[in-house]
């Protein structure tokens, strides 16, 4: 028999007229039933993609290691005791190399990360090159390298950039738990001056660091209610690293990590929503609910610049179980 009051229960996929996300109507999204906000979540991702399409994307680390940030999870920072050794900017000959590696693998995306509190401007040209050289092999491309100014922006974009990644972590409330060398606002002022330069925004979040439920729901708010959407929204759940801050911090619940991915493609409905870091830590079955929630892009590669990462053999064998495809390239 069918349970109308399931159906009368559901709640809304979309604000009316426009109107900005609160706090209040994404909370009773997240909390409504868990098979009731998977299946509107699956119903929102149907509309707007292939549900057994995923994109495959590929992750390098440019620069290693030696980052004055202090952000509580990352092995990278200098505050931190990790025994990683800083390395300097990689060649732009060995980038595209790899590059090429991955897109004859059967990357369609290609992701570089320098571990920078903003790229420096002796630094430019090598990372201008580095675009260049990977676009020019028919990829997406992809860069993070901290903070951007105006200037800077237009310089990616000049190039080709087509996505700039810089993540705000987590909600505005608890930001100052995980850094204090930098704020909430610089975060969405580099944001903004992507936007401006007309590169398309890649910023996500992490889960996991001993955040409140709240501050999962309120992170993915600020980023619903960014002038335009983030064309990619990558969630990640936290890889504690020995030596940070973080190294015990108690992981999140897969139902409830589940409920951050299909709450993001409720949320902002026709960006791509990345199943990032922590994959080794889910089990085949939480990241096919992660899926049917929403996710529809993955990295690939042993390692996400200095975490491990399934391999391609366990990612194609998942795929191969689920019925899931890569996704081709947009060339629009």
């Amino acid at each position: 028999m069918h349970d109308t009051n399931a159906t009368k229960t559901m709640p809304r996929a979309q604000c009316d007229d426009g109107a900005m996300w609160t706090l209040e109507k994404a909370r009773a999204l997240h909390d409504a039933p868990f098979n009731n906000l998977l299946f509107l979540a699956q119903t929102v991702h149907r509309q707007n993609f292939d549900p057994n399409k995923v994109q495959i994307s590929r992750l390098l680390s440019i620069k290693t290691g030696g980052c004055p940030e202090d952000c509580g999870y990352c092995s990278q920072s200098a505050h931190h005791e990790t025994g990683l050794k800083a390395s300097k900017l990689m060649e732009v000959d060995r980038v595209i190399a790899e590059a090429t590696k991955a897109r004859d693998a059967g990357a369609t995306r290609y992701c570089m990360g320098a571990a920078w509190r903003n790229p420096k401007t002796r630094d430019m040209d090598a990372v201008v090159a580095m675009v260049e050289g990977v676009k020019a092999l028919g990829m997406e491309t992809c860069m993070t390298l901290g903070m951007l100014d105006l200037e800077q922006a237009a310089q990616l974009k000049q190039a080709g950039l087509d996505y700039y990644n810089h993540n705000i972590d987590t909600s505005e409330r608890y930001y100052s738990e995980i850094i204090s060398t930098r704020t909430f606002a610089d975060r969405l002022d580099t944001l903004e001056h992507v936007r401006q330069a007309g590169i398309k925004v890649c910023s996500g979040g992490i889960v996991g660091m001993g955040e409140q439920p709240v501050d999962r729901i309120d992170m993915l708010v600020t980023l619903a209610n960014l002038p335009e959407h983030p064309q990619s929204v990558p969630i990640n759940m936290l890889i504690p690293i020995a030596g940070t801050p973080l190294a015990d911090a108690r992981p999140i619940e897969p139902i409830e990590f589940v409920r951050v991915i299909a709450l993001a493609r409720i949320m902002m409905p026709k960006s791509h929503v990345r199943l990032s870091a922590g994959r080794t830590a889910m089990t085949d079955e939480m990241q096919a609910l992660c899926f049917f929630a929403g996710a529809n892009s993955i990295f690939v590669g042993d390692t996400l610049l200095t975490a491990d990462n399934p391999g391609e053999d366990k990612n194609t064998l998942l795929f191969r179980r689920l019925g899931i495809e890569p996704m081709e390239l947009d060339t629009q």
